[in-house]
């Protein structure tokens, strides 16, 4: 298999909000991303982002009631689906409690307290919370506190 292109993972994921600007500020300070590109579009809206944490990237675009579908499927904001959300992310972060604080500062909606997950003494242990974005958005923020193949 291929190795993907230089500065890529092998998977990214897209996020839409209603105003991509505006969820990408919060993004950077909520959750720490770094924002490595922004494609602006004529009328002040972002055609294409991409933000990294590590070596993990989303990439951030517009997805507001009004915007037209891309490729025929509409896609939108967690605001716009009665509030279903399709996807969970998960990103591995240093330090879970500190993390968790930043975002609840930022106006992350905790909806699980930092926790242990203990899988048993032949599996891993993580110290995860969950939280929503403003728009919805389902996130998981996790810390490897035991893994037996190390």
């Amino acid at each position: 298999m291929k190795s993907p292109p230089a500065g890529w993972p092998r998977l990214s994921s897209s996020l839409f909000y209603d105003d991509a600007n505006v969820a990408i500020a919060w993004l950077v300070e909520a959750f720490g991303f770094e924002l490595q590109l922004l494609v602006p579009g004529p009328d002040g809206s972002v055609l294409h982002s991409q933000l990294t944490y590590g070596e993990a990237m989303i990439m951030v675009g517009e997805g507001g009631a009004q915007r037209a579908p891309k490729l025929g499927t509409p896609c939108r904001s967690p605001r716009h689906t009665a509030a279903a959300n399709t996807q969970c992310l998960m990103l591995f972060v240093d330090d879970v409690d500190v993390h968790c604080e930043q975002a609840r500062r930022a106006g992350a909606v905790i909806i699980a307290e930092p926790a242990l997950h203990d899988y048993g003494a032949e599996y891993w242990a993580d110290r995860s919370y969950g939280c929503t974005d403003p728009d919805g958005h389902m996130w998981w923020f996790t810390q490897r506190v035991r893994d037996p193949q190390t």
